[in-house]
């Protein structure tokens, strides 16, 4: 019976155009694993290869990085084709949005994204599109820069 009303579900979803989770208990646990690694507000940015910040830590900075795959900064090398998930734990105020570019030094006009405060972390990268290209954000961050909220249009927020 019970599977009879889980299937009864998805296609009562499929049939407004919605998707039924398939993987709740598996985004559960990778939210758990960001919550477990938020240090409170510290000033930082940070990045890893996996979603729901695990796998392997690519770096993490309290300035701006202007480009992810050079030796410089707190991403360096292979970063700036790594980064699945990211967390802003900056100090509220001023210039406390992330804001990730697609490029090195910062273009927005080449695809960036906004990670805000209060959001602290984007557990899942595949999901979300840079502002002014349309391309997916996994693997693609290539340089970063705190900004003000009203550096970022609409459509740039990640979630």
């Amino acid at each position: 019976m019970r599977r009879s009303a889980t299937a009864a579900l998805v296609v009562a979803l499929a049939s407004f155009g919605l998707n039924a989770p398939a993987t709740s208990a598996s985004a559960g646990t990778q939210d758990w694993v960001c919550a477990s690694k938020w240090p409170g507000r510290d000033g930082y940015v940070r990045a890893w290869d996996d979603y729901g910040c695990d796998g392997f830590f690519l770096g993490q900075d309290q300035g701006d990085d202007r480009f992810w795959g050079d030796s410089a900064g707190g991403f360096q090398g292979l970063a700036q084709m790594r980064a699945t998930s990211v967390m802003n734990s900056g100090f509220i105020g001023g210039r406390d949005v992330v804001a990730f570019y697609a490029e090195k030094d910062y273009p927005a006009s080449k695809g960036y994204v906004c990670l805000a405060p209060g959001e602290r972390w984007a557990d899942l990268l595949t999901d979300n599109y840079f502002a002014n290209t349309g391309e997916v954000v996994n693997d693609r961050i290539r340089s970063h820069r705190w900004v003000t909220a009203s550096e970022c249009g609409l459509g740039s927020w990640l979630s």
